[in-house]
């Protein structure tokens, strides 16, 4: 147990100091679980699922190491299954209070938390049917049911709006880019401000505005995904084009597993940009994505988190063939056109895009275009990576489609535009702890951190506590 501050002073009861807990995303990208408590108020800042390796997976099923019953609120930054998906668990743990984000935030949650429950039951019931599990029988991480309990306690708050929580404590949502509803958190405790910075987007990004950056942060908390990286120079555009024509030329198919939120948007946009530069011939494009579908509709209600107009988004929709019915996923495998299918999940690690994969995997004539951060141990890794086998429902199927990458199309910030981020801020922190990140990312972004700014920066590991003097 850790104590930072420039001034020493005897620590007598929570009066003192803000306690906090690393429960996810600490030397790891997925899982955002950040506990701070207080004499006042006990807040969580995300309540995100772990995702890729086994090991990390498995750490789903453990009760959390706190007094959840405790917890007095939810702060979210953001949507994604890694910063929401362990809501549920959350809840049945013994969370009766209040779960807090942006209107679109809290659009994007419900629909990831119901899609992910209901991926959880096929998936329990599937491998009960096929035997092709350790677990007798094996359960759903959680339920629809359970899913929809959660969301009955979620509230809404404006963004850039000072929200009290208690005598002391105060916080404001801060427009962040990355996903449509996505913040990062300012949290004064005691005229001291601490920062999260959830997930830091893209400058000029093709449908969302530029993030919006901290002016102060006594102590920060800041995500490391591409920490070690710098987005290449890549014309997205050019190699897209390129890639469709050859899919065209082998008389195959481009499967684009795809995020259900922003990113498919973003790949809609940009092949319907393409068509009207007529850089690319109309091409079928297919949108198989339940949980994208509805995301679409969350962009059609709140226009003023993102840059389409009205005339805009609807050509863009009416440019592709959303698929509605699991039917249609097999009419579409069976369509022997050249074809462009874009299908959930972005990391393969579950949803629609597996049903195309077992079909195609093997086929040469099949692309698959990874277009997002593919987290370690994930499928989607496994690809980049070159495997020559991969692994669906128990049995393996042989690699022969060619894989593609476009590093640019993700929706973090690279290391530049990190450092950047970082500094619009007026004051010297006296503590930056970097999380949502690989180990060698985050040592890299260390070193850079200190070298530009010459701030103390601190790597959590999981289940770290640390209490800042307040």
């Amino acid at each position: 147990m850790k104590f930072h501050n420039c001034v020493t002073k005897n620590i007598i009861g929570m009066e003192n100091f803000a306690k906090i807990t690393f429960l996810g995303a600490a030397g790891v990208v997925t899982g955002s679980k950040f506990l701070i408590e207080t004499s006042e108020k006990n807040i969580l800042i995300d309540c995100g699922m772990f995702q890729g390796l086994k090991e990390l997976r498995e750490l789903n099923w453990n009760e959390l190491p706190i007094d959840v019953n405790a917890i007095d609120v939810v702060l979210l930054t953001h949507g994604h299954l890694d910063h929401v998906g362990y809501l549920p668990r959350l809840r049945k743990q013994g969370f009766t209070g209040k779960i807090i984000g942006t209107a679109p935030t809290l659009a994007i949650a419900e629909i990831i938390l119901k899609d992910s429950a209901k991926i959880h039951e096929e998936e329990a019931e599937k491998a009960n049917k096929e035997k092709y599990t350790k677990h007798h029988p094996a359960l759903p991480f959680y339920t629809i049911d359970d899913a929809e309990k959660t969301i009955k306690q979620f509230e809404t708050e404006l963004e850039n709006t000072w929200i009290t929580l208690s005598e002391h404590i105060s916080y404001r949502f801060q427009y962040n880019g990355h996903i449509i509803g996505a913040t990062f958190i300012d949290i004064d405790i005691n005229a001291k401000r601490f920062v999260f910075s959830g997930d830091i987007g893209r400058t000029d990004d093709y449908l969302l505005n530029d993030p919006k950056t901290p002016e102060w942060a006594d102590v920060l908390f800041v995500e490391s995904t591409y920490g070690n990286k710098l987005h290449p120079e890549e014309h997205i555009e050019d190699m897209l084009t390129s890639i469709i024509k050859d899919t065209i030329y082998k008389k195959g198919n481009l499967i684009i597993p795809s995020f259900a939120v922003e990113r498919l948007q973003t790949l809609m946009y940009i092949l319907w940009q393409l068509y009207k530069k007529n850089k690319i011939p109309n091409i079928p494009i297919f949108i198989d994505s339940p949980m994208g579908n509805n995301v679409l509709q969350v962009f059609e209600r709140f226009p003023k988190w993102h840059k389409l107009s009205a005339q805009e988004y609807n050509a863009m929709c009416n440019h592709v063939n959303i698929i509605q019915s699991y039917k249609e996923t097999w009419e579409t495998i069976d369509d022997k056109r050249s074809k462009i299918v874009i299908a959930g999940s972005g990391m393969v690690t579950g949803g629609r895009v597996l049903t195309y994969l077992q079909q195609l995997i093997d086929n040469p004539s099949t692309t698959v275009l990874l277009v997002g951060y593919q987290a370690e141990g994930t499928r989607g890794r496994q690809l980049q990576d070159g495997a020559h086998e991969i692994r669906f429902y128990g049995k393996y199927h042989p690699v022969n489609a060619t894989i593609k990458n476009i590093e640019s199309l993700s929706a973090h910030a690279d290391q530049n535009e990190l450092i950047n981020w970082l500094s619009s801020i007026k004051n010297i922190p006296e503590q930056v702890y970097l999380i949502h990140g690989e180990p060698v990312a985050q040592d890299a972004f260390r070193v850079k951190i200190q070298n530009t700014f010459n701030w103390n920066v601190t790597i959590p590991k999981l289940n770290d506590v640390e209490n800042i003097i307040i």
